[in-house]
């Protein structure tokens, strides 16, 4: 089938896209049909000009003030299916966030349409494919869609890189379908945000991630002395993220955060592959390892193997000494 009409959720804070929607514009423009954003945000119409410029010729704006007050995913699912109904995308595609799940989870079920999940590529080559990972990354897959549209998938961050088209503001078509009482009942009573003083970790080019081998949830202070001299960002893999030494905001992998840095600097991770699917595109992998037997190394373009809490404070001294 041909793509006429791609849509994405974008998802807007503070009245900005998250960076996962412009990645999902860039995406979208490369199949061929029309690009058009679709956000349920009170300010939702501030984001008209970079949708845009990432591609959007449209933004379906609705900017209820519920929106700023209640749980996302049934009221924004609802007003959806009718939008759906209406303007006939043939593809809808959600970043893979918690509301991006919710809502196509539940768009899914109103519409009586199947959704594919966890994927790293849409191709639209005379029918809708969504390509993604499966058993631990270990093996690639490609699913089509067969069912009549419109096709619901559901993308991994960083999947595509954000880049302008050129274009200007998208063109703002107002929703005024209010948010029913009924969705009303659950409401956001709070909001919290992990505070980091360096740069973020999706965002940032160098990524420092340690692991069970650094022995201590002390020493991660070890690699917070190296993100600095470097203004690197710092992740960690699952297993210390479990056992409590961080946060979960850090954790990188299958079920954390995927980066995509210019240098990724894994420190005592054994490189298990629920790991590497979440880091694996780096530019540059480095590996510090007292194991040299560690899978990290089959990965990596540069592999140390020794004791990475004398590693670390040397290599930060370097660094400090070489920028003066």
């Amino acid at each position: 089938m041909a793509i006429g009409k791609v849509w994405v959720f974008a998802e807007i804070a503070e009245g900005r896209p998250v960076p996962v929607s412009l990645e999902l514009l860039t995406g979208a423009r490369s199949l061929g049909g029309t690009v058009e954003a679709v956000a349920f945000a009170p300010d939702a119409e501030q984001a008209a000009p970079e949708l845009g410029a990432h591609g959007a010729t449209t933004l379906h704006a609705a900017t209820d003030p519920a929106y700023g007050e209640v749980l996302l995913g049934a009221p924004a699912a609802a007003v959806l299916a009718t939008l759906v109904e209406q303007h006939k995308p043939d593809l809808l595609l959600f970043g893979m966030t918690y509301d991006g799940r919710d809502v196509a989870g539940r768009l899914s079920a109103r519409l009586g349409v199947p959704v594919i999940a966890n994927g790293l590529d849409v191709v639209g080559d005379g029918s809708i494919t969504v390509r993604s990972a499966i058993f631990g990354a270990t093996q690639n897959v490609s699913t089509r869609f067969d069912a009549s549209p419109p096709a619901i998938a559901i993308i991994r961050p960083k999947s595509f890189a954000a880049e302008p088209s050129g274009g200007g503001p998208a063109t703002v078509s107002r929703v005024d379908i209010p948010v029913a009482d009924r969705h009303k009942q659950v409401r956001v009573v709070g909001r919290s945000a992990d505070v980091a003083a360096g740069p973020k970790l999706e965002e940032s080019a160098v990524v420092i991630s340690g692991g069970r081998g650094l022995g201590d949830p002390k020493n991660f202070e070890l690699l917070e002395q190296l993100a600095e001299a470097l203004h690197a960002a710092v992740g960690a893999s699952r297993a210390v993220v479990d056992a409590g030494w961080v946060p979960y905001s850090m954790q990188v992998g299958q079920t954390g955060k995927t980066v995509k840095p210019a240098v990724y600097i894994a420190v005592g991770i054994s490189g298990a592959m629920q790991h590497t699917v979440g880091m694996k595109g780096a530019k540059t992998i480095v590996a510090i390892n007292k194991d040299e037997n560690a899978p990290i190394f089959k990965l990596a373009d540069l592999g140390v193997v020794g004791d990475a809490l004398k590693i670390v404070p040397q290599l930060t001294e370097e660094v400090r000494a070489r920028r003066g």
